[in-house]
């Protein structure tokens, strides 16, 4: 009796032994977009300067070229900790708006047409 019971203690102290996970990478994709290159952003810039600003975007609709969407987001430890989704359209070869989580500091155009108000720069998920 007295060897089951110093089993059934040790495997009962045995459960509080952490257990081995792997690690797990912070993974960055898409285009990491900032207030400081979006405020550099100026109504009737041209296409090349806002490339020049925020970088190549990395959706371009080839049915609808007046909009460029940068998406961005980061993975850490496998959970999503951040995302961001900014759009800028033109009208023709001139910068018309800017829509997404990144809102420029001045209001470049009018709000949009569906009253949604703009999303703050990082979205936390928690």
């Amino acid at each position: 009796m007295k060897k089951i019971l110093i089993v059934v203690l040790l495997l009962a102290g045995c459960s509080k032994i952490p257990t081995l996970t792997p690690y797990k990478i912070d993974i960055q994709q898409g285009n990491y977009v900032t207030q400081e290159m979006i405020a550099k952003l100026k109504p009737g810039m041209s296409r090349s300067q806002v490339r020049f600003a925020l970088g190549t975007p990395l959706i371009v609709d080839p049915f609808r070229t007046d909009r460029w969407d940068y998406v961005y987001m980061l993975h850490k430890q496998g959970q999503l900790a951040e995302q961001r989704q900014v759009t800028v359209i033109f009208s023709g070869d001139q910068l018309a708006r800017i829509e997404g989580d990144v809102v420029a500091g001045a209001n470049i155009s009018a709000p949009p047409a569906d009253g949604k108000a703009a999303v703050p720069a990082a979205q936390e998920k928690k």
